[in-house]
């Protein structure tokens, strides 16, 4: 038996305040996949911690930035 779920929860990309829904373009990406098209847009995810989780039946991949270095 496989662990593998036919129907996967769909998928909300949350960059800050921005909530992206996943389309059929995005939805057989991975996260990193995705975080490369949307760093062109929102440059803040190239270096950012992915953080995954469920809520109200989707599956909430969070953008979190990290803090940039003074110099």
């Amino acid at each position: 038996m496989t662990d593998q779920n036919p129907n996967p929860l769909p998928r909300v990309f949350k960059i800050g305040a921005a909530r992206i829904v996943e389309t059929e373009a995005t939805s057989g990406l991975s996260s990193d996949q995705v975080r490369e098209l949307l760093k062109t847009t929102y440059p803040e995810v190239a270096n950012a911690t992915v953080r995954e989780r469920e809520e109200n039946g989707l599956r909430v991949v969070e953008f979190l930035p990290q803090p940039g270095r003074k110099g």
